[in-house]
């Protein structure tokens, strides 16, 4: 994130005065802004766990996705963040684990004496975590990945900061689906004009039309077992279709 980005997030978020402690709508209408602004998928990310660092008891924040069956660790504020995480995948059990893959938000209010997760509850032993949140993101549906806050103390996350993180998760989920639709357009464009191109080099070079050509790059790809736009880059690259000595 770029140094005038996380100058925004520089006021902390907080409850107003107002009887009903309802939230700082200017706090999250800037971080609108910014998700908005931001240049990919890993700017988002960033974006999100910085602006969750100004939520109160929050010492450390991180972000989880999850997309068709596959799991990673998108953005983090603390390299322990990143390790707590693996180390849930790797045992397969944890709150963010939990959060992650039935998409309900998990509270820990003690991590030293959690009993729902006994070899999450005995690793975190070496970590300086007292407590921890995890809220679900969705977005049309889907659960999309998970928001993690993290702090020092036990007992640290009140009512107002759970409401705090659905509120965060919810503006990630958006941004994070927009972000993921734009980048698959954008893959698909750049694949459709691959192929264009080493549908070209066919073309010119065995007296083809572009059926004929297409059809060349989709026989390459099912017979090695290779993405279509792999084919086609690779001829780009090379000036050889896969197997050709030529």
């Amino acid at each position: 994130m770029r140094m005038d980005q996380m100058a925004r997030f520089s006021e902390p978020l907080s409850a107003s005065s107002d009887d009903d402690q309802t939230f700082d709508a200017d706090a999250f209408a800037r971080l609108a802004v910014e998700l908005h602004d931001a240049d990919g998928m890993e700017e988002t990310v960033e974006a999100v766990v910085q602006f969750a660092l100004q939520a109160e008891a929050c010492s450390y924040a991180g972000v989880a996705l999850t997309l068709r069956g596959t799991r990673e660790i998108a953005a983090v504020t603390d390299p322990l963040v990143a390790e707590i995480y693996q180390f849930q995948f790797d045992l397969g059990e944890g709150p963010m684990l939990t959060a992650l893959t039935e998409g309900v938000a998990v509270h820990v209010p003690d991590a030293a004496n959690e009993t729902r997760w006994p070899t999450w509850t005995a690793e975190m032993a070496q970590y300086p975590i007292g407590s921890v949140l995890h809220a679900p993101m969705w977005a049309n549906a889907q659960l999309i990945g998970v928001l993690s806050l993290y702090n020092t103390e036990p007992n640290a996350f009140s009512a107002d900061d759970e409401a705090i993180a659905h509120i965060l998760a919810r503006h990630a989920s958006v941004a994070v689906a927009s972000t993921r639709d734009d980048e698959t357009m954008t893959a698909a464009v750049d694949a459709r004009k691959l192929v264009g191109q080493a549908m070209g080099i066919l073309m010119e070079r065995f007296d083809l039309d572009d059926v004929g050509a297409f059809e060349i790059l989709k026989r390459y790809s099912q017979e090695f077992n290779v993405k279509l736009r792999d084919v086609a880059q690779e001829l780009i690259d090379t000036r050889k279709l896969r197997g050709d000595a030529r």
